[in-house]
């Protein structure tokens, strides 16, 4: 098949043009401007992403598009009205580009969207499901449920199909922000008082994301389905700073604070999210895609925390 992939520079997108090329799909990427070209990979720039996008040139001869490009979730905004700049890209730029490819003749459309259109936390051992009713509660994540509305209303008038994914975070090789934060620190050994946390969380490796992603490519069960995705084990903050100590081969030095005092204290710092991402749970049930798609995630979290650790995504997955 031939596939186009939006967001192919990032952190997924990479991974998955690899995967795609090791199964003998023809890759084409959108990019916005010009960047090293990608091996394997024919380029094709489109500038900025939102309702006046041309993608024709992009789309020619294309049987599947594979969405990740977006504006991702920002911890400290500083624009005046956050969700009008998600939506010029995430609502407005996916809707524009699922109708162009409906009528390029596009077979397929995977928006790659994100556990937030579930909401933020769930009650313990009561993880999100697909059938959930939807709860967003930021910017990113209405943003995010917009968009998948949108394209399921295109399903009527075009006939193009669509897949809807939702993955939690993401790690792996050249993840940023929090993750990889956590990492340097367990890898310097620094003290952190999370070693007595008992929530429950989950997680996706990269490589399962792009599993599942390469799964419904052409399974005819995935058809205009929203699927949750996870490595499938749970762990909580202590368990998962013991687990990427143990990937760097280091010692973990988790000082065992109460998890109340950490939330107060955090609650009198104004600091209640960041508590809320170390000490609540966010669990993801993905049944469905195990039951509807006979998916299960390839990797386990030792072997994802490994190559995040070490570095060795392109020897784990290809």
């Amino acid at each position: 098949m031939k596939v186009l992939i939006t967001g192919a520079t990032g952190f997924v997108g990479k991974v998955l043009c690899a995967e795609l090329f090791s199964q003998g799909h023809e890759i084409r990427a959108a990019v916005r401007t010009k960047v090293a070209p990608i091996e394997n990979v024919e380029m094709t720039m489109v500038g900025e992403i939102d309702r006046g996008t041309d993608w024709s040139s992009a789309l020619r001869d294309i049987d599947v598009v594979i969405h990740l490009a977006a504006r991702v979730h920002v911890m400290h905004d500083t624009v005046v009205d956050p969700l009008a700049e998600f939506r010029k890209v995430n609502v407005d730029g996916t809707l524009n580009l699922a109708h162009q490819a409906a009528r390029a003749g596009v077979k397929r459309f995977i928006f790659i969207s994100s556990i937030k259109v579930n909401g933020e936390h769930t009650e313990a051992d009561k993880p999100f499901k697909e059938s959930d009713v939807a709860n967003p509660q930021d910017a990113y994540g209405v943003s995010k449920f917009e968009a998948e509305q949108g394209l399921l209303k295109i399903l009527p008038e075009t006939g193009m199909e669509v897949v809807v994914i939702r993955p939690p975070l993401i790690y792996g090789t050249g993840v940023k922000a929090n993750f990889s934060s956590m990492m340097r620190a367990v890898k310097r050994g620094i003290p952190l008082p999370l070693g007595a946390i008992r929530n429950k969380r989950s997680f996706v490796y990269v490589g399962n994301l792009v599993s599942l992603i390469t799964t419904c490519i052409d399974h005819p069960a995935a058809v205009n389905q929203v699927f949750l995705v996870s490595d499938g084990h749970d762990l909580s903050t202590t368990e998962l700073l013991s687990a990427c100590a143990v990937a760097l081969d280091v010692k973990p030095r988790l000082l065992p604070v109460p998890q109340k005092l950490i939330e107060v204290g955090a609650a009198m710092l104004g600091k209640q999210a960041v508590a809320q991402r170390l000490c609540g749970n966010l669990q993801v049930d993905m049944t469905k895609a195990r039951t509807l798609l006979g998916w299960v995630p390839p990797f386990s979290v030792e072997q994802g925390l490994k190559a995040t650790a070490l570095g060795l995504d392109s020897r784990l997955i290809l």
